[in-house]
């Protein structure tokens, strides 16, 4: 099939490469100057693991194209995929206007009926808005499908060529029979396409979200609970986690969520139920505690230091909001720095892939390093924030080395607490003695 991609951020790019890769031929359109130009050059603007051997792949055999072109797009394809931004607007609420702008763009290019289909995720009742709004301004028929994504930022491409399930809000049967066959060679795995209404469909991605949200910030808050009562949060979430109904993933004590979704979605959800007359009290929660856990590092180096860390040399290591990806958004690296900073710190950090988009957030106000042992040198403490793969094992007896003050914290809970104490390094943890 021919598909028009409006939006090649993190979602409209993994969309567009994939599907080209499934045989579709796909025009990729952004009004972004220097994306496209990245793009056409053959560069791709994020990090995510394969997306540009995928991407190259694609273009050298024909199927992909870029261009800043809607109507060229719209030439290309009367399928066309929405995955503009949302961002939180100050309220809390996702602010649609990238969607209505693109549609009606679409509107007064189209010659032909078009199939729009929203994998931006929106609040309910957006389906219908887009498509009232654009059937005023257009006499073709319009089709408009919630087709919300679940990709998982470092896992992406796997996610998308291997569902866990694909959900699809439609209106008439014309509309399912398209999904189907755009779909068609995912599901050869017995894998489900689920079909409902748009404003279900709408529903199911803030509530998928928020419920994993949810169990983020509810082992963040036991393991609170756990270093006031002598428990270990580590065992607490094996036991929980053993049972069924529950199951381990998502239950590990960390220094909060971030990204693109979980907060801007935890918020729409409140936001959504306000304008539905109810308070969403269990999500409300799960923002109040994941706002303060992203400051618990921060605190404990704070406190360990008896509240004065005035020129103080810490290091980070970590600084995306998660191993496998560049993104800064909402990071928790930028609370605990922030906290840092103004307790009057020194800050040097160090990120695999992350090191760009950080300096535009924070500028010169952190030193960057270009290895983690630089990052540690002469630092009087280390804060692990992230946990990429290449800080799983360090030396730790290097690490005493050089260090002025050798004393680790871990934001993640990945190291062995005795190892680290062998080594005659300090340590400080989530939620455990």
């Amino acid at each position: 099939m021919n598909i028009s991609v409006v939006g090649t951020g993190y979602v409209g790019l993994v969309v567009g490469v994939c599907m080209a890769d499934l045989g579709h031929s796909v025009t990729c359109v952004d009004s972004d100057e220097q994306k496209i130009a990245a793009l056409l050059a053959g560069r791709v603007p994020i990090y995510e693991p394969g997306l540009d051997q995928l991407l190259e792949r694609n273009v050298r055999e024909g199927r992909l194209h870029f261009t800043r072109d809607l109507a060229a797009g719209l030439a290309h394809s009367r399928i066309v995929f929405l995955a503009v931004g949302t961002p939180s607007a100050a309220d809390g609420s996702a602010d649609l206007s990238g969607v209505f702008a693109v549609a009606g763009q679409v509107a007064s290019h189209a010659d032909g009926p078009v199939t729009f289909i929203i994998k931006s995720t929106v609040p309910v009742g957006t389906a219908d808005r887009v498509r009232a709004y654009v059937t005023e301004r257009m006499t073709h028929k319009v089709d408009v499908v919630s087709n919300p994504e679940f990709l998982k930022e470092g896992a992406a491409i796997d996610d998308f060529l291997r569902p866990d399930r694909i959900v699809c809000g439609v209106s008439n049967p014309e509309a399912q029979a398209l999904m189907e066959s755009l779909y068609a060679p995912l599901l050869r795995t017995g894998k489900p396409i689920l079909f409902m209404d748009n404003r279900s469909a709408e529903v199911t991605k803030y509530a998928a979200n928020a419920f994993l949200a949810t169990k983020i910030s509810f082992i963040n808050e036991l393991a609170q609970l756990c270093e006031r009562v002598g428990a270990d949060v580590d065992a607490v979430r094996r036991g929980a986690g053993s049972d069924s109904r529950i199951g381990p993933r998502f239950l590990f004590p960390g220094a909060g969520y971030g990204g693109s979704c979980f907060p801007k979605d935890v918020r729409a959800l409140i936001d959504t139920g306000r304008q539905a007359g109810m308070e969403m009290k269990v999500v409300r929660a799960v923002e109040e505690v994941n706002e303060r856990q992203k400051f618990v590092m921060a605190d404990k180096v704070l406190e360990f230091f008896g509240g004065n860390v005035a020129g103080k040399r810490i290091a980070l290591w970590g600084l995306s909001f998660k191993p496998e990806t560049d993104d800064m958004r909402e990071a928790p690296s930028l609370n605990i720095i922030q906290r840092l900073r103004e307790a009057g710190a020194h800050v040097v950090a160090y990120d695999p892939e992350a090191m760009h988009e950080a300096r535009r957030a924070l500028g010169d106000t952190v030193e960057f390093a270009t290895r983690p042992m630089d990052a540690v040198s002469g630092a009087d403490a280390l804060v692990l924030v992230t946990e990429w793969n290449e800080f799983r094992s360090p030396d730790f007896a290097q690490l005493k080395g050089l260090m002025r003050n050798p004393v680790l914290f871990d934001g993640r809970n990945i190291y062995n607490p005795a190892e680290v104490r062998a080594a005659g390094v300090q340590y400080r943890c989530i939620g455990r003695p």
